[in-house]
């Protein structure tokens, strides 16, 4: 017992910590007339870019577990179709409801951005994305682009733009615009393949940070065989001393 408790026994056990930094996202989508517009999808030209834009912000928001999203759509108005939420499923199955024409025929992108700017004005979270997506230009705003673009410009949410379609039929330089005042990136998407990768390349740029710490406990076992040593050792002496004194 003595010669194995000084070859010191360990238990060990590891935990693992992980940190998972989430992001608070509104993905903006542009629900008007021009919208309805087919032959985005080269493997199916019966789908229109709505079907398509559908497709691919279910998927984004399917792939961002740890962050919570909100929807804006846009027409002729702009209105909240979901808030921010860790929800998955429920948001996915909103975004799939979603209607062309159910705003209007016209574009109001600077009234959907100012939407969605309030959407995260009380977000705590370190990490806050807008990601506007529309096939049109500005016919139908309140709110004028001066005025939008010093929103995004004095907020600490970072901005991606996406045009979609044609380039003659949206407002590249005002996207490009906003982008930059939001510190984001601009992208165009003249196809569905366009656009999934546009998507996964946003999703890789804002991937959520993981911090995994591993803990290792040392549980120390020489005290039970120390303890049977000096136990085994006392009652040596005692038989010896009773048996000597017989």
């Amino acid at each position: 017992m003595a010669l194995i408790a000084l070859a010191s026994p360990i238990l060990t056990k590891e935990y693992s910590n992980s940190k998972k930094s989430g992001r608070d996202i509104v993905l903006v989508i542009d629900t008007s007339g021009s919208m309805q517009q087919g032959h985005f999808d080269e493997k199916n030209p019966m789908k229109n870019k709505f079907d398509v834009v559908k497709e691919v912000a279910s998927d984004f928001v399917t792939r961002r577990e740890n962050d919570r999203i909100g929807l804006v759509t846009f027409a002729d108005v702009a209105f909240v179709s979901s808030p921010l939420t860790f929800e998955k499923e429920f948001l996915a199955k909103i975004i799939t409801m979603q209607k062309l024409g159910i705003a209007g025929q016209k574009t109001a992108i600077n009234d959907a951005l100012v939407h969605s700017y309030a959407m995260l004005e009380h977000s705590q979270s370190k990490s806050k994305i807008v990601i506007l997506l529309t096939d049109g230009i500005d016919n139908m705003s309140k709110v004028s682009v001066e005025d939008v673009t010093n929103l995004i410009a004095i907020s600490d949410i970072k901005l991606y733009t996406i045009g979609i379609g044609d380039t003659r039929d949206y407002d590249g330089r005002s996207l490009k615009a906003f982008a930059k005042a939001g510190e984001g990136e601009a992208f165009a998407a003249s196809n569905s393949a366009m656009l999934h990768e546009i998507y996964s390349k946003i999703d890789a740029l804002e991937e959520t940070k993981i911090d995994d710490k591993k803990v290792v406990q040392h549980v120390y076992l020489f005290v039970y065989p120390l303890f049977l040593a000096i136990l085994s050792l006392l009652l040596f002496i005692y038989f010896r001393v009773m048996g000597g004194s017989k």
